[in-house]
């Protein structure tokens, strides 16, 4: 029986009809509101880069600031540093805590939880209480001014953070996944390798992006333990002020070029981080 035939009858709608009649009006509103929070994230943006390209944010459209960043920053180098700075530190993080939120989430080894609880108490500790030891510590074995040692740093930061959200995603899959691979003979290395490693790509990703944003935009770090030789685009940014005569739209011409790896990152896994970081609410 239709549903028109239904409301003849029944003197009275469908309840699937009355659910499709509402549900445009629901779609627009909400279609509206996630136009008008996109717009008004994005304004700043958009902003920023027009402004790049204006005399003066708001005379005809120029490319003269851009030219002054090439030839005032070695720009090249500088995003040459930054990546090779990123790419080690984020490799360095998900060496560590990937295997390490395998071990707190399925071994089960006396003193885990005493250790998995210090871990992610490190989350609290402020970076900017242990840059001063670090600088110490470094300088005594000769790393201070390396990319080693900044690096170094930038794994020790990431780490309690990813082995949180390693061990959380683990914990979230079945046990049964582990015992049925002892039953049948593996070793935990083979399982967390064939089995548990393809499992946690969302999680890998959701890691390796949160921590490429976070050492590609940091200044601190990189401002301290790197020589002025071998700086970053973000520092060199931040010393473009210092060493010429400020033009706001040439700094905000680089804040654009630095801006686009992170980007393009982001949107290249954009599906895998949204499912990391949204694990826990489905499972």
């Amino acid at each position: 029986m239709s549903s028109s035939t239904y409301e003849m009858l029944a003197g009275t709608p469908s309840p699937h009809l009355a659910r499709a009649r509402r549900r445009p009006g629901r779609h627009l509103v909400a279609s509206t509101t996630l136009v008008v929070i996109g717009a008004a994230l994005l304004y700043p943006l958009v902003d920023v880069v027009v402004a790049s390209f204006r005399a003066q944010g708001t005379g005809p459209f120029t490319l003269e600031y851009w030219r002054a960043v090439f030839r005032d920053v070695p720009v090249w180098h500088q995003l040459a540093m930054s990546a090779l700075v990123t790419a080690c530190s984020v490799a360095g993080v998900l060496v560590v805590s990937v295997p390490a939120g395998y071990a707190y989430a399925k071994l089960h080894f006396p003193g885990a939880r005493v250790v998995f609880g210090v871990t992610v108490a490190c989350m609290m500790i402020p970076v900017e209480s242990i840059v001063i030891p670090e600088y110490s510590n470094l300088a005594k074995v000769g790393l201070v001014g390396s990319v080693l040692g900044t690096v170094l740093v930038f794994v020790g930061l990431g780490i309690p953070l990813s082995v949180f959200l390693m061990a959380s995603y683990f914990k979230s899959l079945p046990d049964a996944l582990v015992e049925s691979g002892l039953v049948d003979g593996a070793g935990h290395v083979r399982i967390f390798r064939s089995v548990m490693l393809p499992l946690a790509i969302p999680a890998i990703v959701t890691i390796g992006v949160l921590q490429f944003l976070a050492v590609w935009n940091d200044l601190l770090i990189a401002l301290l333990f790197l020589p002025i030789q071998s700086q970053t685009i973000a520092v060199g940014l931040a010393s473009l002020q210092g060493n010429h005569i400020l033009n706001t739209y040439v700094l905000v011409a680089g804040s654009v070029l630095s801006a686009i790896p992170p980007m393009i990152v982001y949107m290249m896994f954009q599906r895998h981080l949204v499912a990391g970081l949204t694990i826990g609410v489905h499972r």
